[in-house]
């Protein structure tokens, strides 16, 4: 069976509930993390709630508890639920008060926990890549808060999924290449790779700044410069990241194909890295 936590209490996931008048309910007052576990060993896990504590701290609000008490709160939940890979989904809301878009001080925050199945690409997408759809960058300008004022984020993925594609790349007013919908995004061009600063326009993935450390540290060229929607459709290989797709290929971007339209060399590369990196941390390897 499976088992959430809310607000101290360890319930059934059918049971979990939070009260209307949330502040995350009613006006997405709050944030989020994602940490994905392998054989219930925790990926990343410092960083992950390093980003946490920064993203409560940018908007005003309380830590729920200590970072060592919320870390045995994340095993414990762990335990209790059937899942040896998956996912933990961790959020923090402002807390509960009458609804007025002025919030009152020193309210307590609500914190809520599941664990989900890990869902990593298939084969298929990391031999063949993925393809992906260009949309306009409409949310808001703290991106890199892990808000989960999410709305303009669904839409670009949702129509991605009408077009048939994987994920869908955001692009400002200016022709730049932010981000993904809910991924981190990459251009290589010469050797190079080329991915935007880490700036109020985009959420600093965990990783990305994983992947930036890989880069250091086997010589690879990492540039924090952002690239044009043109540049990427003339990109020897493009590729994004995130907990739950990990290093992945586009091959295809707005129809039309990207380098030889088959996942290049450095990707390649970089998605065994990575993999090094999984296994280095929890002792899982994939096949």
């Amino acid at each position: 069976m499976r088992t959430a936590y809310v607000n101290g209490e360890y319930v059934p996931y059918h049971r979990a509930q939070v009260a209307m008048e949330d502040r995350g309910y009613q006006f997405a007052d709050g944030v989020y993390e994602v940490v994905v576990f392998f054989g219930r060993r925790l990926l990343d896990e410092a960083l992950h709630l390093k980003r946490l504590e920064r993203s409560l701290a940018e908007l005003g609000i309380t830590m729920p508890m200590s970072v060592a008490a919320l870390s045995l709160v994340i095993r414990e939940l762990m335990a209790r639920n059937p899942y040896k890979n998956g996912l933990i989904y961790l959020q923090v809301t402002r807390g509960v008060a009458p609804r007025n878009h002025l919030f009152a001080p020193h309210l307590t925050p609500v914190l809520t926990m599941a664990v989900m199945p890990l869902k990593s690409p298939s084969a298929a997408m990391l031999e063949k890549g993925i393809t992906a759809i260009s949309q306009p960058d409409m949310r808001w300008g703290r991106c890199d808060i892990k808000s989960i004022g999410l709305l303009a984020n669904s839409l670009a993925k949702n129509a991605a999924a009408r077009a048939g594609a994987y994920e869908a790349l955001l692009v400002d007013e200016h022709g730049m290449v932010t981000e993904g919908s809910a991924t981190n995004a990459y251009m290589i061009k010469d050797g190079v790779i080329y991915t935007h600063p880490a700036t109020n326009e985009i959420l600093g993935g965990v990783r990305r700044t994983v992947l930036q450390r890989i880069c250091e540290e086997t010589q690879m060229q990492f540039r924090e410069v952002a690239f044009s929607l043109e540049e990427a459709k003339r990109a020897d290989e493009l590729f994004i990241t995130s907990a739950s797709s990990n290093v992945l290929p586009i091959t295809t971007l707005d129809g039309q194909p990207v380098g030889t339209g088959r996942p290049g060399p450095l990707t390649q590369r970089l998605i065994e890295l990575y993999r090094d990196h999984v296994t280095q941390q929890t002792g899982y390897a994939w096949n």
